[in-house]
């Protein structure tokens, strides 16, 4: 007797290959609008992935399948920091842990590659992807004023600090 099989709805992670660009693209501009990287942008942060380079970008593949992505996320690892460079989910995904599966991705990711903390910037006024941080253990540390551009003016960004695992105890934070 076999029990049920693999929800199809389940999402899998992957490393984000080079033809994944153009069906994130879509994705990019709904989410951060005027802000959106391009695919020329995309192509020279997959240039310095992988197992020699600084950073790591992975792609989130569930209901959408091959037509599209329901998430990305990446990270740059130099001299002991990780810095988050993008997270990103599908509207109609979110709220579903999508987010935080892809973030502890990162971590583990920087933390293979021996990083002691990372960081990333937040919008002030993201609660939903603050939430995600927090739940994962990142802390705020700073405020950066006007750090974001948008079409109604500048927005503040937190500045938030997650220390690793491969820095001993994550209790001793």
């Amino acid at each position: 007797m076999t029990g049920p099989g693999p929800d199809p709805r389940a999402p899998s992670v992957r490393r984000m290959r080079w033809w994944d660009v153009e069906a994130l693209l879509p994705l990019e501009d709904a989410l951060f609008a005027h802000e959106a990287w391009s695919a020329e942008t995309f192509w020279a942060e997959l240039a310095q992935s992988g197992p020699s380079g600084q950073r790591d970008y992975l792609v989130l593949e569930g209901l959408k399948g091959p037509e599209g992505l329901d998430g990305y996320a990446g990270v740059s690892v130099a001299g002991g920091v990780a810095d988050v460079m993008t997270v990103a989910v599908a509207p109609t995904r979110q709220g579903q842990g999508l987010g935080r599966l892809l973030v502890q991705q990162l971590v583990a990711l920087a933390e293979g590659r021996g990083a002691a903390r990372m960081m990333l910037e937040v919008r002030a006024d993201n609660a939903a992807a603050q939430r995600v941080y927090h739940g994962v253990g990142f802390e705020r540390i700073a405020v950066r004023r006007d750090y974001y551009r948008t079409p109604d003016g500048p927005a503040d960004a937190w500045v938030m600090q997650l220390r690793l695992a491969s820095t001993g105890d994550r209790d001793e934070r």
